[in-house]
């Protein structure tokens, strides 16, 4: 009995012995060609992703690029064009991104610690088909073939979230001259045939002709979350063709409506969430040059953090008048803090990063500075050619000065 169980138990250890060995082996031939010390370089390759934070930018990894590559890249100092001759990245619809007429796409070069980065500067259209192609014949100087890949992205199915969160101007009544809407958005939106989600209407609901100054440059912030539209010029200023044969956009004493529908797609290929309306009344045009002379100046009072105000005598442009107002100390230093606009854009308030000191201040004023109908300080948007045409100042800038006591 026993020399039966001592045979069994030879034969089980030799065995697990045999299916080691077996498995030794098989794990040796199956191992990657990398972790051989006899390996070549690998290939170049062309990796495609997204990036995760929110912006859904395209990202194309260069791999298999030696240390020697990348320092130098690292080191170049290209141009845009010396990177794209390099490394291309073209954006069209499907079967056309070999057209060799197709621009190559913005976006920034980087090295990272093992291989070259693209980020496209536009959020990834869903629609869209991507090629890139690596060209080694402008890093080497040596004819190579160029490695090229194809992306196309996934078709999105989230529930949509984006929505218009606001329109400026806010005022309910604006001038029959209005130059500007800026369109604010709560996600980053999509590119291309922005206009045929968009309709301005007067009160009995017909649409007005062409309304806005349509260009293929798409006015976007970075973001692409805010949209600056401009109504045509050429039916704001007297004495040009369009206004006086098609008319103004906007005429005094009538009601309108800026319709936004949600069948706007955002940056990530879905719909908006809600279709969005703003109603005004056009009122009598503006035509008078910006006179900080007759602003109301508020200090503050001194060792508090009590926002500096301005009161306008009418609303002013949302986006170039935070940007066109400065403060600073008597002596010229400037003074860091946080500037905004309130009560339907006629009222701007500064509030300092550290409180006020006693003493004189001023406020630096842009010329450039704009209301809502475009005119400057010293300068109309819509000059009659029959009316005396002011003087613009010739400083860039103009001072108001005030006390903190």
């Amino acid at each position: 009995m026993w020399a039966s169980i001592l045979t069994y138990r030879l034969k089980s250890v030799l065995q697990v012995v045999l299916f080691a060995s077996l498995t030794l082996q098989a794990c040796r031939s199956a191992a990657p060609p990398e972790q051989s010390s006899s390996a070549g370089p690998q290939p170049v390759s062309i990796r495609w992703t997204l990036d995760q934070t929110g912006s859904n930018k395209l990202l194309v990894e260069v791999h298999g690029l030696d240390a020697a590559s990348l320092k130098r890249l690292r080191d170049s100092g290209w141009t845009p064009a010396e990177w794209q001759r390099l490394l291309s990245v073209y954006a069209g619809r499907p079967g056309s991104t070999s057209d060799p007429g197709l621009p190559p796409m913005l976006g920034a070069y980087r090295v990272e610690s093992s291989f070259l980065l693209f980020e496209s500067q536009f959020p990834v259209e869903p629609e869209a088909e991507y090629r890139a192609m690596y060209s080694p014949a402008a890093l080497s100087g040596e004819a190579g073939e160029p490695v090229t890949a194809v992306y196309k992205p996934l078709p999105r199915t989230f529930s949509p979230t984006t929505i218009v969160s606001l329109v400026y101007p806010t005022a309910d009544e604006l001038p029959e001259n209005l130059l500007k809407f800026y369109v604010h958005f709560s996600a980053p939106m999509s590119r291309g045939r922005i206009y045929d989600h968009i309709h301005l209407r007067d009160s009995t609901g017909k649409e007005v002709e062409l309304p806005f100054l349509e260009i293929d440059e798409e006015l976007w912030d970075p973001a692409m979350t805010r949209l600056t539209l401009i109504i045509d010029p050429g039916r704001i200023k007297r004495g040009v063709r369009p206004l006086e044969e098609i008319g103004p956009v906007l005429e005094a004493g009538k009601g309108y409506t800026l319709a936004i529908d949600s069948a706007w797609k955002d940056g990530a290929g879905v719909t908006l969430k809600k279709s969005f309306e703003k109603t005004f009344k056009a009122g009598a045009p503006d035509r008078k040059p910006v006179d900080p002379a007759i602003w109301k100046t508020q200090p503050p009072p001194s060792g508090t953090l009590e926002p500096l105000s301005i009161t306008f005598p009418e609303p002013m442009d949302s986006a170039v008048t935070p940007r066109s107002i400065r403060v600073t100390s008597d002596s010229g230093n400037a003074i860091d803090g946080k500037a905004g606009l309130e009560d339907q854009e006629r009222r701007w308030t500064f509030v300092p990063d550290n409180p006020w000191r006693r003493g004189g201040y001023k406020l630096l004023i842009e010329t450039t500075i704009e209301d809502l109908a475009g005119n400057n300080i010293g300068k109309a948007f819509d000059v009659d050619k029959l009316e005396t045409i002011r003087k613009r100042p010739g400083s860039s800038t103009v001072t108001l000065a005030f006390e903190v006591r």
